[in-house]
């Protein structure tokens, strides 16, 4: 067993045994850090459970750590604190028994593996951790068949959530749900609604940003469960599209697309510029990537609205627009933020672009720097997504040759990005100030379009001085 997780906080503990004397209260780790304690996880979280005043402990221990002390439920007696240390924020949450004894607290819990607990007194000596270790669920037992098991047949009804904590548990450690805990799961899905979005975005992202999102996610919509927590995407369940460029229908596609995605992600992990830009954190600690991969399962949302046959002939004219009109709709359901939200439009709306500049041999330096200045921030997001895009069509009328060409094109494009960015930043020949002094204009929209004009003409080479900018922005005024 690795015992890092435990061991850097022997002296945390210490500080907490001597409190928890003090103040003549039983007090017990329990949950996540013991389970990955076992599994050999690193840690930041800490649970605690004690026979009383939790609250007061907790403001005790922020005191003596100086961190920072939140209060989260005043009638349930649960408090936390939290204190970053080495980028790294470590959170200490305590709460009291929710029944008269510790055996009854674990019995409460959501899954065995997060039943298990162990005294605050024998946590000081870490290497003797494993001997005192009480577990009465089997939750070791579990943590070593890597199984995923309801705590009791009424831990959903306690907490809903836990219907999606069950999958997220499974995404994350590579478990598998035991066969009961899934038939229940199953029974009381319908008991979702009673959860905060919140709760449920932030245990939905945990499986996005693992590398089992399609395995999980499939699993969830066999059940049902995903359509619970994104009611929108049922219009996709029945829109067939076999033919012509697909090979699957429009729910399958979407599901392949992200299944290609994960893949995609693993070529490129040796990619280090790539690997950063796809790890930036958006908002709630969400990373970009985990972002992508809903992105994919959301591409072709608009799709069934755009449904039109002419002439024996199916066409989703258009499906973009309508596209990002619906995810902006998701994305305020599961409560995103504005950045992760204008992110998904954005992949949304721009998906197909890619697959128009393949349609050419080259791409001309013009439809390049088009592409990337309207996909702006979400330029490499969009190429990666196209990506797995196509490789999710298999239909008649997609040829290997368009495949491989299409790829060629994605991964020049990303790499002439990179390369780009390593020059020397350009400074723009002309500005806003320019417009106003030399030519005597007032603000107005044909500001934005003279200034992007000449942007445009400055990077495909057309421009070179400050003079031929002004010359260029005197004949569009005229």
């Amino acid at each position: 067993m690795n015992q890092n997780c435990l061991f850097d906080q022997t002296s945390r503990f210490q500080i907490l045994e001597k409190i928890a004397k003090k103040q003549k209260v039983k007090m017990f780790l329990v949950g996540g850090a013991l389970r990955d304690y076992v599994l050999g996880r690193e840690c930041i979280d800490f649970d605690f459970a004690t026979d009383k005043n939790a609250i007061k402990i907790a403001k005790s221990f922020a005191k003596k750590i100086k961190g920072a002390f939140v209060l989260l439920d005043e009638e349930h007696q649960c408090a936390r604190v939290a204190r970053k240390e080495k980028g790294k924020l470590f959170t200490y949450d305590f709460a009291d028994f929710r029944a008269k004894t510790l055996k009854g607290d674990l019995a409460h819990r959501d899954f065995t593996v997060n039943a298990i607990s162990a005294d605050i007194c024998d946590l000081t000596n870490a290497k003797a951790i494993d001997k005192h270790l009480i577990d009465p669920l089997g939750g070791l037992k579990d943590l070593k068949a890597k199984r995923v098991k309801m705590a009791s047949a009424k831990a959903f009804i306690d907490d809903p959530l836990r219907l999606v904590r069950g999958f997220s548990l499974e995404a994350v450690l590579g478990f598998k749900l035991e066969t009961k805990t899934l038939a229940r799961i199953k029974k009381d899905q319908d008991l979702l609604g009673e959860s905060a979005r919140e709760r449920i975005r932030e245990e939905l992202f945990k499986i996005l940003l693992s590398p089992r999102a399609f395995a999980t996610l499939k699993k969830m919509n066999k059940i049902g469960l995903l359509e619970k927590i994104i009611p929108q995407i049922n219009v996709m369940f029945h829109m067939r599209q076999a033919g012509g460029y697909h090979h699957l229908s429009l729910w399958a596609h979407s599901l392949e697309t992200l299944n290609q995605l994960e893949k995609i992600f693993k070529e490129f992990e040796g990619y280090s510029v790539l690997s950063v830009y796809l790890s930036e954190p958006l908002a709630f600690g969400h990373s970009r990537q985990s972002l992508m991969k809903l992105a994919a399962l959301l591409h072709d949302i608009g799709k069934p609205e755009t449904y039109r046959r002419e002439k024996g002939k199916i066409s989703f004219h258009g499906h973009e627009h309508a596209g990002r009109r619906i995810v902006r709709d998701i994305a305020k359901f599961l409560k995103l933020s504005t950045q992760e939200r204008t992110a998904l439009e954005m992949l949304t709306l721009y998906h197909l672009r890619p697959g128009y500049l393949s349609n050419f041999k080259k791409p001309t330096p013009r439809a390049r720097f088009r592409y990337f200045r309207d996909s702006k921030t979400e330029a490499i997001s969009v190429l990666l997504l196209s990506l797995a895009d196509q490789r999710s069509t298999r239909g008649p009328m997609t040829t290997a040759q368009d495949l491989k060409h299409h790829e060629k094109i994605i991964r020049e494009l990303i790499e002439g990005h990179y390369n780009k960015k390593e020059e020397k930043k350009v400074v723009r020949l002309l500005t806003g100030d320019d417009l106003i002094k030399k030519l005597k204009l007032k603000p107005s929209p044909l500001f934005k379009k003279i200034l992007a004009k000449a942007e445009e003409a400055q990077a495909l080479g057309k421009i070179k001085t400050r003079q031929e900018a002004l010359g260029l922005a005197r004949k569009m005024v005229k």
